[in-house]
């Protein structure tokens, strides 16, 4: 069980879980269309065992025994995203109806059961058809987001508790087109330099699009890094000004400061889109709140060897999960207090955390530290508001496939039964346990 109480974060705390459409739902039927993780996934050497999303989680014929999983924990919310390609099927244009109906039924079924839905409008399932237009390197994705992000405010926003535009710009943009480890799978500079400013260009247009069907308590979700030098030499010091830059900065002054950290403006300026400044005023577009996702530090080391970033990652002498991430829950609280004194008094949510790990004894000590620095973070005046679990279930864990479980509650791929963790039971303790 944890040792730390629901009172300790607040009495208006919220406390919820999270997943997303590509790793749980299955179900590509329907009307579904094809996503760059369906091509991505059945490229050889891609992900892990060639395991794919066929089937995943088969969430989206299970869904109600899902969210009751949920409501019997105690939580008060579920993050969950939209499956833009079952939605709209080619990207743009005709819209499936059973993909409508699909999500009538799973947002209908949270309010049932007293959940707050908290949606994500894209986790990492783009369209195919996009993609073969240029995807997150052609400006037009803008354009084709806000058209989606309207339909989703339009069918759903009147029962949507928040909205979230993209999860983990970072990972669209950095991750999956400049180390090429998740979909569509680029390692060049100038595809993720364009993606890096897309991404956030398509946030700001999809904002106005939201705001523009009425929608209200709008935000994005950035996966942020407590980044640290390797050691207090010059060096190093830059190859930290460089990883930060990266990892946070680049996202948090877009959204925040409306421009982009010189020292990658100056790297990538041969790269960029042409123009790029003009845009800021879009990728600013004010917010109501701010998802913060949080895993493990980066720890930055010079290298001379890579011009373009001077920069390589290694490991320090943290404990770490099964997936070798290190496990430093004061790098979640510092980055809470620097979030709020640095960039916004907005709202704050921890809209994910979790681990990989076989050994649930040791998921439970996590989240129980984690919690810890949450509420140590309020104490220093972080407006942090509410906690998502790292994810209700086992699922497909991107280009690791099947072999990591971050799940509070155990999947058996052959059957799809469903067995709660000890974590769960240890939130489920928390929270209908109250001081």
């Amino acid at each position: 069980m944890f040792s730390i109480s629901r009172d300790d974060l607040g009495p208006n705390f919220l406390f919820g879980t999270a997943t997303a459409a590509y790793q749980i739902e299955g179900g590509q039927t329907d009307g579904r269309g094809s996503c760059i993780w369906d091509t991505f996934a059945a490229t050889p050497g891609n992900v892990k065992n060639a395991h794919d999303g066929a089937t995943a989680c088969d969430h989206y014929n299970r869904w109600p025994e899902d969210l009751d999983l949920i409501r019997d924990g105690g939580f008060d919310a579920y993050r969950f995203s939209l499956a833009w390609p079952r939605l709209i099927p080619e990207g743009t244009g005709a819209v499936n109806p059973k993909g409508i109906a699909f999500y009538d039924r799973l947002i209908d079924g949270m309010l049932e059961r007293g959940l707050k839905p908290y949606a994500t409008l894209y986790h990492w399932d783009l369209p195919s058809p996009l993609q073969d237009k240029g995807g997150w390197m052609n400006r037009d994705i803008a354009k084709w987001f806000a058209e989606y992000a309207a339909l989703v405010g339009h069918h759903f926003g009147d029962r949507l508790a928040a909205t979230a535009t993209i999860n983990e710009p970072w990972c669209v943009a950095f991750l999956s087109h400049f180390l090429g480890i998740h979909a569509p799978g680029y390692r060049d500079i100038r595809a993720a330099s364009r993606a890096m400013h897309h991404v956030l260009l398509a946030h700001g247009t999809a904002i106005d699009a939201l705001r523009a069907e009425g929608m209200k308590n709008l935000g994005i979700v950035l996966n942020l890094e407590k980044a640290e030098p390797f050691s207090e030499s010059a060096e190093d010091r830059l190859a930290f000004d460089y990883g930060d830059a990266l990892f946070n900065r680049w996202y948090l002054d877009g959204v925040f400061k409306g421009r982009y950290p010189d020292i990658l403006t100056s790297a990538l300026a041969q790269y960029l889109p042409e123009g790029f400044e003009k845009d800021m005023d879009v990728v600013s577009r004010p917010l109501d709140w701010l998802g913060i996702n949080y895993y493990t530090r980066g720890l930055y080391k010079y290298d001379a060897s890579r011009p373009a970033f001077p920069v390589t990652q290694v490991k320090g002498d943290l404990p770490k999960s099964d997936l070798g991430w290190e496990i430093y829950p004061k790098g979640l609280e510092d980055l809470l207090v620097r979030v709020s004194r640095e960039y916004t008094k907005l709202p704050l949510y921890v809209t994910e955390t979790g681990m990989s790990e076989t050994d649930d004894t040791r998921r439970v000590q996590f989240y129980d530290d984690h919690l810890r620095a949450v509420a140590n973070a309020q104490g220093q005046g972080a407006d942090v508001r509410g906690f998502f679990a790292w994810s209700l279930l086992d699922n497909y864990e991107w280009a690791e496939g099947y072999n990591s479980r971050f799940g509070i509650v155990h999947v058996d791929y052959e059957t799809q039964k469903r067995t709660p963790k000890g974590s769960y039971r240890a939130f489920q303790g928390m929270l209908h346990n109250t001081r």
